[in-house]
């Protein structure tokens, strides 16, 4: 529940911002949960959905108007005034009415489009290109994403969340402090003194469910998340201080035949030794004729023993991506007590995130976070280029590129009364990248990277716009 309504808060605060009338295609899963975040006073929002039981539920969790009908009926976007939309959403389950949905809806007026979609090849830049001539501002793959935060984590495999900004050049590296990391007990202070300049900081600390932007006294203590912003060449030495080592992936055994299971799989299977367990027979013998170097194994991943024989305990890496969080989670509980290194859980399910974190679960993914990265950056200006819903963390972290002139470029870090419940982690200024400190100053162009408290997003903007 704290996660659902941290993102709550974070997006009302972006949404007072502007007064943007936002229309949502499909009132799925993720529909819901994107009308839940981005109903709030300043905004209307409007849910099309042709089944009339997920309107209800939908109507009964946000303040919002709804439509019954087909996305791709010209009436029933008329019926929603598409022609006034600042914001079109396609989140169906079906990639085609996205794709129609967002197309018609840009020609009869709506400002931006966007659509989720479930195929790659839409994302190449020559058919990308097609999709924006007829009218669509971005296609999104959630499972794509997904299927690359794996792969990235897997090759850092010390860290629970590990995110590029500015094309590598800054990196965001998390991890927990186990009692051997040399940082516990320790100060802030003491962590950087040794570095001059810095080449990496502290930003956050996530402490007994509650997120703390540190300062230079605070301590480290065992079993904090810690977030640090590094440059690209500090990441190795970063990771270091979690008390945690990097292990090699030779043995990499995935629990689900999903659309994430299938492109980490065909992603990896020529460099690692992949075990692919899917339940559902006729789904695993159609994945063994597309990865033909992962061994797909028709099984029930909830099965102790039929896993055991399967040689979940020689594996260096688990990975959970089946479509029940429920079952994601015991699977990763067993791969843990079965001595596996480095076990990955995709948790759909906000409420179980807390959960699955304290059983010892390395790191959740999860595709409603995923999409609301996306969507979230067409609710800020243009300036902001990312942002990104970390899981385990109550602040957000935001790129933005900084406009002439603004507040930001006519003082020092320090002197800029910045709000005491965000953090400035690092400056990238076309090949040079500066770790951000008191007398650091900000130029016209420069991109920042912004770690942020919810009720503080509405304060930041103005620095750098």
């Amino acid at each position: 529940m704290r996660f659902t309504l941290q993102i709550y808060k974070f997006v009302s605060v972006i949404c007072k911002l502007f007064d943007m009338k936002i229309i949502i295609a499909g009132a799925g899963d993720v529909g819901c949960h994107l009308a839940r975040m981005l109903s709030g006073d300043n905004h209307e929002i409007t849910v099309i959905e042709s089944d009339r039981k997920l309107l209800e539920d939908v109507s009964a969790v946000a303040d919002l108007l709804t439509v019954e009908g087909d996305c791709t009926s010209f009436a029933t976007l008329r019926k929603a005034i598409v022609r006034k939309a600042d914001l079109f959403i396609a989140v169906n389950h079906e990639e085609e009415r996205n794709i129609i949905s967002a197309i018609l809806a840009k020609q009869m007026g709506a400002k931006k489009s966007i659509a989720r979609i479930d195929h790659n090849e839409y994302l190449e830049p020559n058919n990308k290109e097609v999709f924006i001539n007829l009218g669509i501002d971005y296609l999104f793959y959630p499972e794509k994403i997904a299927a690359r935060q794996v792969i990235k984590l897997l090759g850092h495999t010390a860290t629970t969340e590990y995110v590029d900004f500015s094309n590598g050049k800054l990196s965001l590296v998390v991890f927990r402090l186990d009692p051997a990391s040399e940082l516990v007990g320790h100060t802030l202070l003491s962590f950087t003194e040794k570095q001059q300049p810095l080449s990496y900081r502290t930003v956050a600390i996530t402490r007994d469910g509650r997120t703390i932007i540190p300062h230079g006294n605070d301590t480290y203590m065992e079993g904090d998340m810690v977030y640090i912003i590094t440059k690209e060449d500090s990441v190795k030495e970063v990771m270091a201080f979690s008390g945690q080592s990097n292990i090699d992936i030779n043995n990499l055994m995935i629990l689900g035949g999903s659309q994430i299971g299938q492109r980490i799989a065909l992603e990896l299977q020529d460099k690692v030794n992949i075990k692919l367990v899917e339940y559902i027979a006729d789904k695993a013998y159609k994945l063994a004729e597309t990865l033909d170097s992962t061994l797909i194994i028709n099984e029930d991943g909830r099965n102790i023993e039929a896993m055991m024989e399967e040689g979940l305990s020689n594996m260096d890496a688990f990975v959970a991506v089946t479509g029940r969080s429920e079952t994601n989670i015991l699977a990763a509980m067993l791969a843990k007590r079965m001595g596996v290194k480095k076990v990955i859980a995709e948790v759909e399910n906000l409420n179980y995130i807390k959960l699955a974190e304290s059983i010892g679960i390395d790191t959740i993914i999860n595709k409603k976070l995923i999409t609301a990265s996306n969507i979230f950056r067409f609710t800020l200006s243009t300036d902001v280029q990312a942002i990104k819903c970390l899981t385990g963390s109550e602040a957000e972290v935001l790129e933005f590129i900084v406009k002439p002139n603004s507040p930001a470029t006519k003082a020092k870090v320090k002197d800029m009364d910045f709000p005491t419940e965000a953090i400035i982690g690092g400056i990238v200024r076309g090949d040079k990248v500066f770790i951000a400190v008191g007398n650091t100053e900000i130029q016209a162009y420069d991109r920042v990277v912004v770690f942020a408290m919810p009720n503080t997003i509405a304060k930041i903007g103005k620095y750098f716009n």
